[in-house]
C-alpha cells in the first residue's frame, strides 16, 4: 500500500498520545509522531481489537507504557517503531514502505518486533524459537527491540479477557515462561512483577482470587502495624540527620503463591507489606540500616547486601528483616533513589538515546554477559536447547561464591561445581575430576552456597560425559558439554569412516588419490572428506557406494537380480528398512539374528527362498564359501532413516561383584542407548551376562562396548555371534543377577 496521509480516524488517541509525549518525553518530534499515527490508523483501517477497541488503541498503549518507563530517555525513533510495530505483520504494508517514509532505524526496530512470516514450521515449538531467536538476535543489536516487546506483551495480558480461554492459557503460559524472566533478567521489575500477576490470573484464577480476598481480610489490621513501625522509623531516620522517605512496598500475588505451593502457611509469609527506606546517597542507606537494627531487633539470618555485590539484572539494595516491639517480623529494603529507579526499570535506566540503542561491553557485564551469550546461543542451540536456555537462564535466584584467589564469581541458585569450573573456563571444565569446598572434597552434584571458596581439581586424561547433563544447572555448562560430546562422537564417527575404506582399498587394491576420494564425496553430497568419513561410520554411506564411485564394476549378479522378475527369485515387494538392495528400496529384506549387522558394519545380502534378502555381516561365519552359493549372494547398502534403531546382543564376562549388573546397566544407559533386555548369572567369583542393546549405528555400538569394559570387574565384552546350522548350539541366556 501507498504512504497514507490526511487527518486520523480517531483524534481522541492522537490527543492522548500527543499529551503523554508532552508530559514526560521532551526530546520526541512531535510532528513526526503526529504523522506516524495518522498513518498506522490508516493502514489498520478498520481493524478492532477483540475487546471491541479499534487496533490502534493497542499500538498507543504501547507507546505510552514506554513512555511511562524511560520518561526522559524516550526518543522518536522508539515511538515510531511502538506505533508501527504491527503493521507490517498485520496490515498489507511492508517492511520497505516503512523503511522508506520513516527510516532505516525504525524499519529495523519494526523488523526485530515481527514475527517471521510465510515460513512453515514442523511444530509450534520450533516457530516459537525460531522467533524468540529472532527476536533477541535483534535486542542484542538494539535494546528498544525489547522494550517494545515486553510493553506490546504487557498490554495484550491486560486484555486478555477478551480472548477465547484456550488463548489465554497459551499467551499467559508463554508470558510466564519467557516474557517475565526476560523482564527480570533485564532488571525491569514493574513490568516483571505484573506480567506474572496477570499471568497467574490468566492460570490460576481462583488462587489469585482467594490470595486477593486474604490480603484484603487483613488490609486494615496490617496497614495500622505497617503505619506504627514506618512513622518510629521516619522519626528515628531524621533524629540521625538522614534525609529519607519511608513507604510501603507493592504487594506481589505471585510471589505469594509460589510461597504459598513451597508450603508456606498464609499467616507465616510476613512480607505480604513489606517496607522501603528511599535515601540520597549509599553511604545513607548503610547509615538507616544502622538506625533500622538500633530499633528494631535485626533477624540475622535474614541481611542482604546486594549493593556491595549487585545482582545480575543491575538489581542494588539492601535487604533486612526485622522484629518489631509485637513480636511480628517486618522486611525493609533500603535503597538510593537512583538504585530504586534501575531496580523498576534495570536496563531502560541505562538506555542512552545518543547511542541508539546499543548495548556497550560495560553494560553487558554488569548483565554478566547475558546479552553476548544471547548472541551465541543463536548459533549452538537446537530449538529443544535454545526454549530450555531461555526457561532456565533467564531466572534465576544466584548464590557468590569465591575462587582460591578470592574472586568474586555469581552463579544461579542450585549451581554445582562443575557448573563453577566451566565458568572459569572450558578447558577447565572439561578436564575436572573433583571439587573442593572450603577446604574439602565434595561431589560434583555438590550444591554451591554463598560465600563458599571453590577450588577445582583437574587432570589432563578427564572427560566429559553425558553424566554431567544431569549434573550441571546452568546453560552455559550444559551448552559446552554438549558440543564436546558432539565432536567427540564426530571425530570417532570420521575416524572409523575412514579406517573403513581405508581396508577395503587396500583389500580391492585400490590406489585412488586424494582428488578422486574427494570428487566421490562431492558426488555423494559431502562438502568435504571428513563428512564423508563420518557419514561412513554413522552407517549413513554404504561403503559399497563410495567404492563404486572410485572403482566402478562390471554388472554381476545383483545387477542383474535389479533388472530381473523379484517374485521368480521368492522375493515378495515391500519397502526395505535400513537398507537398499542394488539401489532398490522395495525389496523384502531381513537382519540376520546370527550377526546382528548395524549401520557401519560391512554387510552383504544372502538371497532365501520365499523370505527375500537376509542381511549379514560380511565377517558372519554363515557367509562364508562352504556354507552360501556365491550367486545368491548381493551387494548391501545401508540406507538406515533417523531415529532408526538395531538390535546387538553383547556377552559380557567379568569377576563377580556386588551391583556388577546395576553398574553396567547404568554405563549402557550413559550413552543414550535403549537396553532391550539384560540378565547375568555367575558361578564360581566368575560373571557372565547377556545384554540386547538397541544402537542407530556401529560408533555409538563401539562407544556403549568402550563404557562397558570400563566398568570395575569387566574382562571382556564381545558382539554374539553364532551358526545357524553345522555349529555348536548357542549359549541359554542366563539369567539372575550378580552379585
Amino acid at each position: 500500500m501507498s504512504g497514507a496521509s490526511g487527518s486520523s480516524d480517531h483524534p481522541e488517541l492522537r490527543a492522548a498520545l500527543i499529551a503523554a509525549l508532552d508530559e514526560r518525553a521532551p526530546r520526541v518530534d512531535r510532528d513526526r509522531v503526529a504523522a506516524c499515527f495518522d498513518f498506522v490508523d490508516r493502514a489498520h483501517g478498520a481493524q478492532l481489537r477483540e475487546s471491541g477497541q479499534p487496533f490502534v488503541s493497542h499500538v498507543v498503549e504501547v507507546c505510552q507504557i514506554l513512555i511511562r518507563l524511560l520518561e526522559t530517555r524516550t526518543d522518536t525513533t522508539l515511538s515510531l517503531a511502538a506505533l508501527l510495530h504491527d503493521v507490517v505483520e498485520d496490515t498489507t504494508t511492508t517492511l520497505d514502505e516503512v523503511e522508506k517514509r520513516f527510516g532505516h532505524e525504525v524499519a529495523r526496530l519494526v523488523e526485530g518486533v515481527t514475527k517471521l512470516l510465510g515460513l512453515h514450521f514442523d511444530s509450534h515449538r520450533a516457530e516459537q524459537a525460531e522467533n524468540f531467536r529472532k527476536m533477541l538476535l535483534s535486542m542484542a543489536r538494539d535494546l528498544r527491540v525489547i522494550f517494545i516487546k515486553l510493553a506490546d506483551r504487557l498490554h495484550n495480558m491486560r486484555t486478555l479477557e477478551y480472548l477465547k480461554p484456550e488463548k489465554v492459557k497459551r499467551i499467559a503460559a508463554e508470558t510466564l515462561d519467557i516474557y517475565a524472566p526476560l523482564a527480570h533478567r533485564l532488571g525491569m521489575a514493574g513490568i516483571k512483577r505484573e506480567l506474572e500477576d496477570l499471568s497467574l490470573k490468566a492460570l490460576e484464577p481462583a488462587a489469585y482470587q482467594e490470595i486477593a480476598q486474604r490480603i484484603a481480610a487483613k488490609r486494615e489490621e496490617r496497614e495500622a502495624f505497617l503505619g506504627t513501625v514506618r512513622t518510629r522509623l521516619g522519626e528515628a531516620l531524621k533524629a540521625a540527620g538522614i534525609k529519607a522517605e519511608v513507604m510501603g512496598r507493592p504487594k506481589h500475588f505471585y510471589s505469594i503463591y509460589m510461597k504459598l505451593k513451597g508450603g508456606r502457611d498464609f499467616e507465616s509469609i510476613y512480607d505480604l507489606f513489606g517496607l522501603r527506606i528511599i535515601t540520597h546517597t549509599r553511604n545513607d542507606c548503610y547509615r538507616a540500616l544502622g538506625v533500622a537494627h538500633d530499633l528494631f531487633t535485626p533477624v540475622a539470618e535474614r541481611f542482604k547486601d546486594y549493593i556491595a555485590t549487585p545482582k545480575s539484572n543491575l538489581y542494588q539494595s539492601l535487604h533486612t528483616t526485622v522484629l518489631a516491639t509485637t513480636g511480628e517480623m517486618v522486611e525493609i529494603q533500603i535503597r538510593t533513589r537512583e538504585m530504586h529507579r534501575i531496580a523498576e526499570t534495570g536496563v531502560a535506566a541505562h538506555y542512552v538515546y545518543k547511542q541508539g540503542g546499543r548495548v556497550d561491553e560495560e553494560l553487558d557485564a554488569r548483565l554478566g554477559g547475558f546479552v553476548a551469550q544471547t548472541a551465541d546461543w543463536q548459533r549452538t542451540a537446537s530449538d529443544d536447547e535454545y526454549m530450555e536456555f531461555l526457561r532456565t537462564a533467564l531466572y534465576q535466584e544466584e548464590v557468590f561464591v569465591y575462587t582460591p584467589r578470592r574472586e568474586l564469581k555469581r552463579l544461579p541458585k542450585g549451581a554445582t561445581p562443575l557448573d563453577f569450573a566451566f565458568l572459569i573456563h572450558t578447558a577447565v571444565g572439561q578436564h575436572t575430576v573433583g571439587a573442593r569446598v572450603k577446604g574439602e572434597l565434595v561431589p560434583l552434584r555438590h550444591e554451591l552456597r554463598n560465600g563458599d571458596m571453590v577450588e577445582i581439581i583437574t587432570s589432563p586424561q578427564a572427560q566429559p560425559h553425558d553424566d554431567w547433563l544431569q549434573i550441571v544447572r546452568t546453560a552455559g555448562a550444559r551448552s559446552k558439554i554438549r558440543q564436546w560430546l558432539r565432536q567427540r562422537r564426530h571425530d570417532d564417527s570420521v575416524a572409523l569412516g575412514r579406517e573403513m575404506l581405508e581396508r577395503e582399498l587396500k583389500r580391492m587394491r585400490a590406489r585412488p588419490d586424494e582428488k578422486a576420494i574427494e570428487d566421490a564425496a562431492q558426488a555423494l553430497g559431502c562438502t568435504n572428506l571428513d563428512q564423508l568419513y563420518a557419514r561412513l561410520g554413522e552407517g549413513q554411506v554404504s561403503l559399497t557406494i563410495v567404492m563404486r564411485k572410485l572403482a566402478p564394476e562390471k554388472e554381476g549378479f545383483a545387477e542383474r537380480l535389479a533388472k530381473g522378475p523379484l517374485e521368480a527369485l521368492g522375493l515378495g515387494r515391500k519397502p526395505a528398512a535400513g537398507v537398499r538392495i542394488q539401489g532398490l528400496d522395495n525389496v523384502m529384506v531381513s537382519f540376520a539374528r546370527c550377526c546382528q549387522p548395524v549401520p557401519g558394519d560391512r554387510v552383504i545380502g544372502i538371497v532365501t527362498v520365499g523370505r527375500g534378502v537376509s542381511v549379514h555381516r560380511q565377517d558372519c561365519p554363515n557367509t562364508f564359501a562352504n556354507r552360501v552359493e556365491a550367486d545368491r549372494k548381493v551387494e548391501v547398502d545401508w540406507d538406515a532413516r533417523i531415529g532408526e534403531t538395531f538390535p546387538v546382543r553383547l556377552v559380557v564376562y567379568g569377576h563377580d561383584r556386588t551391583s556388577l549388573l546395576a553398574d553396567i546397566a547404568k554405563v549402557i544407559a550413559a550413552t543414550a542407548v535403549n537396553i532391550r533386555s539384560a540378565g547375568m548369572a555367575s558361578e564360581d567369583q566368575t560373571a557372565r551376562g547377556v545384554f540386547v542393546v538397541e544402537v542407530p549405528h556401529l560408533a555409538r555400538l563401539q562407544e556403549v562396548i568402550k563404557a562397558v569394559r570400563g566398568v570395575k570387574g569387566v574382562t571382556r565384552v564381545e558382539r554374539r555371534q553364532r551358526l545357524l546350522r553345522g555349529g555348536p548350539p548357542p549359549p541359554a541366556r542366563a539369567s539372575g543377577n550378580a552379585g
